[in-house]
């Protein structure tokens, strides 16, 4: 009769042993998405900590930066490339503390302050931790708190992408900048700046001192007076705006220039009938380039915008205030306290 008594005690010490294991596992903070919707399905929850595969690092989460198309994946407008993506963890811009290195990374060691864009395939950045290849990463510009370097990654790819790497900006070119004072466009115009480029920007009444301020050479408020009116013959537009703005744009163009838009594609026809160039861009993850943007900063060529920063736990009110298609720079999520 003993041994099914001992069987049973065998058998709840393996359950309880099992438990203690699985509740050992590190746990961490993070913002999640059970389903697409507006920003109430985003909950603030413990989850898994990720562990970095050998050519990934775990960074340390100090804080995320918040994009408007962390809105729209919220939403779903991009579910048909999404399968099975739920639970998701938003966020793309993270600035933290290297925690843990992969056994095949070499750029980086623990400890070492970084700023990356994080693809969302290895878990976002609303988080105490994330995941990131050593390319999507570099090291933060040292003149930067945590705060201000989370701000950076996409939107300053993003501008260096159109600008540099498609448009082919180069000095002594004109550049007319759509929504110069939004996320994109105050990096926008700084690097057309340090690439010596005369700037043409667009921004409403409120917004025309910032746009001076970051160096555009001609300040438009587009709610006062049409662009077409005061940019004419330039070599580039990046376009962030599209739809009206776009279509009235192709005509400001000089012959063999290029109009890059960042959220729609340029009509062939007419980039054909007037001898332009164009293409939409979709950003990618750069170490190299993100590496090239910190140098700016800290050699104060390049000032970034956080308007407004929120706890990791108030990222809906985040998602509010980015639905208002109006925010001045950048919003950022403080997930910790920037270290000592």
């Amino acid at each position: 009769m003993k041994t099914p008594r001992l069987f049973l005690a065998i058998l709840s010490t393996t359950f309880v042993v099992a438990l203690l294991a699985q509740s050992s596992k590190p746990t961490m903070k993070a913002i999640v998405a059970h389903e697409y919707g507006g920003p109430e399905v985003l909950k603030y929850e413990e989850v898994p900590r990720p562990e970095p595969k050998e050519d990934q690092i775990l960074i340390r989460v100090i804080a995320a930066g918040v994009n408007p198309v962390d809105a729209l994946i919220r939403s779903g407008m991009f579910a048909k490339y999404e399968k099975d993506a739920f639970p998701i963890i938003p966020g793309a811009d993270i600035a933290g503390v290297v925690e843990k290195t992969g056994s095949k990374t070499t750029k980086f060691k623990a400890g070492d302050p970084v700023f990356a864009y994080v693809s969302l395939k290895n878990g976002g950045g609303y988080a105490e931790y994330a995941l990131a290849p050593e390319r999507e990463a570099a090291h933060k510009p040292k003149s930067l708190r945590y705060v201000e370097a989370a701000a950076v990654p996409i939107v300053a790819l993003t501008a260096w992408q159109a600008l540099i790497d498609t448009a082919k900006l180069d000095a002594g070119q004109t550049v007319l900048i759509h929504g110069g004072s939004g996320g994109v466009g105050t990096f926008a115009i700084q690097i057309a700046k340090a690439r010596g480029a005369k700037v043409i920007a667009t921004a409403s009444t409120a917004n025309q001192d910032l746009l001076k301020q970051l160096g555009a050479n001609v300040a438009i408020d587009y709610t006062k007076q049409k662009f077409e009116d005061v940019a004419k013959d330039v070599d580039v537009v990046l376009d962030s705006v599209g739809e009206d703005t776009l279509v009235r744009s192709y005509g400001v163009v000089k012959k063999g220039g290029f109009i890059v838009s960042l959220v729609a594609r340029p009509d062939r026809a007419e980039l054909d009938k007037r001898g332009i160039r164009g293409a939409a861009l979709s950003v990618e993850p750069n170490s190299d380039e993100l590496a090239e943007i910190g140098k700016l900063i800290d050699q104060k060529k390049i000032k970034v915008i956080v308007s407004q920063t929120f706890p990791l736990a108030e990222a809906t009110k985040a998602h509010e205030q980015v639905a208002t298609g109006h925010t001045r720079g950048k919003i950022v999520l403080k997930v910790t306290d920037e270290p000592k």
